[in-house]
């Protein structure tokens, strides 16, 4: 608590005295997220930990924090920054390979404007990743818990990125180099950039598509072993009701012990919103992962990890800042793939209810 104080008092002092040539207006915002919640997985694993490959609302039968964090925002016309800090069970899962304090930095960069006439900006620091719809705050996701998609790729990055945004904002491109895949530090022995891509085209308000990219190596020089990996999804607001997101993700990676050729994964999903009220809407997620040689997520099968996700999900906003969130949902594998007691199972259930504030 006294670390996050003394950060919390650094960051207002660094940000109230930063300035910028040519500007008179400059934006400081302080802004808070905490997601509690309660999960009962009928697997009932006695550790109280969900399988391994999920990293987001992953305590079984206790009540828990999912994220909270506390945030420092400056932004003027020629430069920015952010810089937030954090708590709870996803950064534990998340950031278990960083550091101990680096496990509570959720956000911090800083950037300024390249150009004078155009909308072209310079990032550096730990950022939100550029792969996917989904992040880790609930309250911009249309379920209550992850997909499989999302828990198994990035939610940060940490690298420098040049970022441009058209004049109609219709365009964004961005390309960055990274420390890695999903990594603050790098592990011991990798000296192997990474490099990101990012194109976003929004033509009409209610529709936005989008492909970004990762090529890296993720393990020491005499084990290396290069990740390519696409992301590509859209999403469409179809009327004031319905909203539908479609996602396909496909990565390859060169094989292990330096065997020829690579292993691919890849993981379909769509996502339906229905929004009934002011206080009331409605999610619904069908997904596909497939991971037959363990690239990303590990199998207790033979035939590797190859599982359908079906989830539902009904939200109450009795503010508009806070959200109540219930969501049932179900794993099913080709497979004994779950660990259930001393045995184990095609199928994983889990009930998730939470409730999430904004400040």
């Amino acid at each position: 608590m006294k670390l996050l104080l003394i950060s919390l008092v650094f960051a207002s002092f660094f940000l109230t005295n930063l300035r910028a040539q040519e500007d008179s207006a400059p934006l400081r915002t302080f802004s808070g997220y905490v997601e509690t919640y309660y999960a009962y997985d009928f697997n009932r694993p006695t550790d109280h930990t969900r399988p391994p490959f999920v990293y987001s609302f992953n305590r079984h039968n206790e009540v828990n924090v999912n994220i909270g964090f506390i945030k420092a925002t400056y932004q003027n016309t020629r430069v920015r920054g952010n810089l937030a800090l954090m708590a709870g069970t996803y950064a534990e899962a998340n950031l278990a390979a960083e550091s101990n304090v680096m496990q509570h930095v959720y956000e911090a960069n800083a950037g300024f404007k390249i150009s004078r006439n155009h909308n072209l900006w310079f990032d550096a620091g730990i950022m939100p990743s550029h792969i996917g719809f989904e992040s880790a705050v609930g309250r911009d996701c249309w379920n209550l818990t992850r997909s499989m998609m999302a828990d198994n790729s990035p939610y940060y990055e940490t690298g420098a990125k040049i970022g441009f945004t058209s004049d109609d904002e219709q365009w964004y491109v961005t390309a960055m180099y990274l420390n890695g895949w999903q990594r603050i530090r790098r592990p011991d022995g990798n000296q192997s950039p990474a490099f990101g891509t990012q194109l976003t085209f929004k033509p009409n308000a209610k529709t936005t598509l989008n492909w970004s990219t990762f090529v890296g190596n993720d393990f020491p020089e005499n084990e290396e072993r290069w990740r390519y990996f696409n992301n590509l999804y859209g999403v469409f607001q179809i009327n004031d009701a319905w909203g539908l997101t479609a996602g396909f993700d496909v990565g390859v990676q060169e094989k292990a012990g330096g065997e020829e050729g690579t292993d691919m994964w890849y993981t379909p999903i769509i996502v339906g919103r229905y929004t009934a009220s002011e206080h009331w809407r409605w999610g619904a997620r069908v997904e596909y992962y497939n991971d037959e040689n363990g690239v990303i997520i590990g199998s207790n099968s033979e035939n590797g990890f190859q599982t359908f996700g079906y989830s539902l999900n009904v939200d109450y906003l009795p503010a508009y800042n806070v959200m109540v969130r219930l969501e049932g949902k179900m794993l099913q594998s080709d497979n004994d793939e779950f660990i259930d007691g001393e045995d184990l199972s095609k199928q994983n259930a889990v009930i998730t209810t939470s409730v999430n504030i904004a400040f």
